[in-house]
């Protein structure tokens, strides 16, 4: 998992901005990204601009602890990514 990510707790999360260098760069992103989730029955919480994309996932539900799917969910996230090295 890229050291992007940031874990919380209260409730127990990873967090992580995305920047992108236009609209239809993180539009094709959103898209993967949401195939991504279908694939895996993960869905983050996703909030975005024109040029950013903040992913918040969460422990399952009625766990205390993020668990390896959700880490293994962030690190296919930022294989989809296509801007690493850019900002």
């Amino acid at each position: 998992m890229g050291s992007q990510w940031r874990e919380r707790k209260r409730p127990h999360r990873l967090e992580r901005r995305y920047e992108f260098p236009d609209y239809p760069t993180l539009r094709d992103f959103l898209d993967r990204a949401a195939e991504l989730s279908e694939h895996e029955g993960l869905y983050p919480d996703i909030g975005f601009g024109r040029d950013y994309v903040n992913m918040t996932i969460y422990a399952a539900e009625g766990e205390d602890e993020l668990g390896d799917a959700q880490r293994r969910f962030a690190e296919r996230l930022d294989e989809l990514y296509p801007c690493d090295g850019l900002h």
